[in-house]
């Protein structure tokens, strides 16, 4: 492949991920239904990663999803406000509290999954089935090498 080529194929990939971002967020305000907003994106996401993993400490979400320790202390405050996590005492440090979804938490965490995935399902109807599996593997690749491009580095 040429050096030219190439460089185009990457200037494509950087606009239509760009656009990605836009059209995905703007999706998700314009959709009419209130199961989309009953949690905002860092909650959804923070709920999602505890379901998938398990109850985590603020370092570990924080590292999970490459956010600031305080960003994340911030955002399960009010979580917490909301009745959507609880905080326990971390066993393996006294110092330190281990976040865990309520029920509530992860029923409004399905709930959004639950109209993200039927508006995506709508919107990719008219997809093969394998190009909606390319679709998933392809989007999971670039999400593993954003994350690893991401990881702090040993020095």
């Amino acid at each position: 492949m040429s050096d030219d080529h190439d460089e185009t194929t990457l200037g494509q990939i950087e606009t239509e991920v760009a656009l990605l971002m836009r059209f995905g967020e703007a999706t998700r305000r314009a959709t009419g239904t209130a199961e989309h907003r009953v949690l905002d994106r860092a909650a959804y996401v923070i709920l999602r990663h505890l379901a998938d993993a398990g109850p985590q400490n603020v370092s570990a979400l924080a590292a999970r999803l490459n956010l600031d320790g305080s960003t994340v202390t911030r955002q399960v405050s009010a979580l917490q406000r909301d009745g959507l996590i609880t905080r326990t005492p971390d066993p393996s440090d006294g110092r330190g509290t281990v976040i865990s979804p309520t029920p509530a938490g992860l029923q409004r965490m399905a709930a959004v999954q639950a109209a993200r995935t039927r508006l995506y399902g709508d919107m990719l109807a008219d997809w093969s089935t394998a190009d909606r599996a390319t679709l998933a593997s392809l989007l999971s690749r670039l999400n593993q090498a954003l994350i690893n491009r991401n990881r702090p580095r040993p020095r």
